[in-house]
């Protein structure tokens, strides 16, 4: 498969883990058993942000740019889309940590909707 298609596959995937990390809760509605995918998702984001981590599928994703030949994240929809949300411009540790606490935050808050959701149904 060529280094740039992979590159753009891996850039999709990366953006719906994060996806899935900060609103898969809403999917325990109609999938209670993704709980034991989704609480590592979001302690591996939470972790990431707040140590100041680099994801490892960051990295992956260059070596893949770098072997198709490319310097940077231009041309296409993927880049010109996709790329800004999850490499955003000026990101600090500061701005990462509150990214952080702020994936924290939205799933604490989506977790005691859908933890009152099953109380009143009576589901897991």
């Amino acid at each position: 498969m060529d280094p740039r298609m992979l590159a753009d596959l891996l850039l999709i995937l990366h953006l719906l883990f994060i996806l899935f990390a900060l609103l898969g809760a809403i999917l325990l509605l109609r999938w209670p058993w993704l709980l034991l995918l989704h609480l590592p998702a979001i302690v591996w984001v939470v972790m990431l942000e707040l140590n100041g981590w680099i994801c490892p599928l960051t990295p992956l994703e260059n070596r893949f740019r770098q072997a198709a030949g490319e310097a940077g994240y231009k041309g296409g929809f993927i880049d010109h889309y996709l790329l800004p949300l999850i490499y955003p411009a000026g990101l600090t540790p500061e701005i990462q940590q509150w990214l952080g606490l702020g994936a924290l935050l939205i799933n604490l808050a989506l977790y005691g909707w859908v933890a009152r959701h099953w109380h009143r149904r009576g589901t897991p």
